[in-house]
């Protein structure tokens, strides 16, 4: 079986993957890596065991959001037509989004005073 090295906040984990998904898995690798970095700038005193949760759970909501998107994209309405319907409800995912990555940033910065 395969092994990936991939970098996260500065550290190597060795992590098994199947044959041909090791370019993947390194992207993936570079995905967490960034949201760890994003969070460990707003809040540099957090640990390295709370930035990789915040990061996961950051990547989950915006699984949890793409989901959503694409089932209202998959249900019939009769409403507005169906691509100015999707991008009204991806528009709508990212501004919550946006609110909550602040939300969390603002978390973070104040369990750090």
């Amino acid at each position: 079986m395969p092994q990936v090295t991939v970098a996260i906040n500065g550290r190597s984990y060795i992590i098994a993957c199947e044959p041909g998904e090791e370019d993947r898995v390194r992207q993936l690798g570079r995905s967490i890596d960034a949201k760890v970095v994003g969070f460990a700038k707003d809040a540099p005193h957090a640990g390295e065991a709370r930035l990789l949760v915040m990061a996961a759970l950051l990547l989950a909501d915006e699984l949890s959001e793409a989901r959503e998107t694409l089932r209202r994209a998959r249900t019939p309405s009769n409403g507005p037509p169906a691509a100015a319907a999707d991008e009204e409800a991806l528009a709508d995912g990212i501004e919550r989004l946006a609110l909550r990555i602040e939300t969390v940033a603002a978390r973070l910065e104040a369990t750090q005073l």
